[in-house]
């Protein structure tokens, strides 16, 4: 039997295999609010045959944006926006929804990648960030405000509100975004964290602020449904945030029940060198999974189905993320298990797509035409 296509159960949630299509960028809301365009994406990778689809970051404020495409969930446009595009997926795939809630920090108010992705400037069109400190991402860009404790207070009743909007959707997960150089990410690493309060300074003052965001949405969305964390194991910089303190801080949130631990790296500055290479980031997971015990999720470069199969087969991680793997092939699922001998939930009207060789794959035998 594959390894890849075994059952996980993530508290109340069952999933038939180990796949999770990755949360994606996609640069395309208007002010914010979903649009035809995530009509199109989500509902065609709903079927690609993972187990769970995770909608792409989702901004829990306005000013909390990377561009100004970035989708959102912080006022009711923006909730009733992604009402239909969700109840069509529903309707047709059995694929777990989750929703990645995140917060850009200092990464925010920059133009789409196809435009540059550099930031905008407030004469520009663009907005004041925020962030742990005044220490800007990059040189010669404008400095992030320094929250305070009213703005502190802020972003975290703003993933509260985020949370329970998506529990009003109807979602089955969520993760919080702690990689890549966004908000959370900041106050994890010394590189962007230079505060001399409670949130800055040593590890327990860096992880402090996180773990409040993590407790106030576990706190408020359903004890039934999973709440896992992306996390970026290691900042690529001498001095940064490293994969010792991810595994002290997954430990920390093993204590306040997160569900699963996104094995992701980077993010936090240009000057990072990244080793870039097939599968290059699934030693963190393995990592943080045999020291913690903790469901882990595998990404980066994870392309092949028998390369999946061995990270879940070998105990390396316990399911695996596909990104562009997913965007290149809206059924890698269904080839990965055509290949590794599994079977995945297709609609009706794909069924007859089976080829003849692989009888099984949807766990049908025949289909009936006139």
């Amino acid at each position: 039997m594959s390894a890849l296509f075994s059952p996980i159960k993530l508290r109340g949630l069952h999933l038939k295999n180990r796949i999770m299509v990755s949360p994606m960028c996609q640069y395309s809301a208007t002010g914010g609010a979903a649009n035809d365009w995530h009509f199109t994406h989500i509902n065609s990778l709903a079927l690609s045959g993972a187990a769970m689809f995770c909608i792409e970051a989702t901004h829990v404020e306005a000013i909390g944006r990377i561009t100004p495409g970035c989708l959102g969930l912080y006022d009711d446009a923006t909730e009733a926006a992604l009402v239909p595009i969700l109840a069509a997926a529903r309707k047709h795939s059995k694929a777990a929804i989750a929703m990645q809630l995140a917060h850009a920090g200092r990464k925010g108010s920059s133009h789409r990648p196809w435009e540059s992705g550099q930031q905008i400037p407030l004469s520009e069109g663009g907005w004041q960030t925020v962030a742990p400190s005044a220490v800007p991402h990059k040189e010669g860009e404008a400095a992030p405000a320094e929250l305070d404790d009213t703005g502190l207070a802020r972003i975290r009743e703003a993933f509260v509100a985020a949370a329970q909007r998506a529990e009003r959707l109807g979602i089955d997960a969520l993760e919080l975004h702690g990689a890549h150089g966004y908000l959370m990410h900041q106050f994890l690493s010394p590189i962007s964290n230079k505060r001399t309060d409670r949130y800055g300074g040593s590890f327990a003052n860096r992880i402090r602020y996180p773990l409040e965001v993590f407790e106030a949405v576990r706190t408020v969305f359903p004890e039934r449904k999973p709440v896992g964390i992306r996390l970026s194991a290691t900042d690529w910089i001498e001095g940064g945030w490293d994969l010792e303190q991810t595994i002290a801080f997954a430990r920390e949130l093993a204590k306040r029940g997160v569900d699963w631990i996104d094995v992701s790296s980077g993010g936090i500055s240009p000057l990072q060198k990244i080793p870039l290479g097939p599968g290059y980031q699934v030693p963190f997971a393995d990592a943080v999974r045999a020291a913690t015990g903790l469901t882990t999720i595998a990404i980066g470069l994870i392309t092949r189905p028998a390369q999946a199969e061995e990270i879940v087969a070998s105990g390396q991680a316990d399911m695996v993320a596909l990104a562009r793997g997913m965007l290149f092939d809206p059924r890698w699922g269904w080839h990965a298990a055509a290949e590794l001998g599994g079977e995945v939930d297709a609609p009706p009207p794909y069924w007859r797509a089976q080829p003849a060789e692989f009888k099984t794959l949807f766990g049908k035998t025949t289909f009936g035409a006139r």
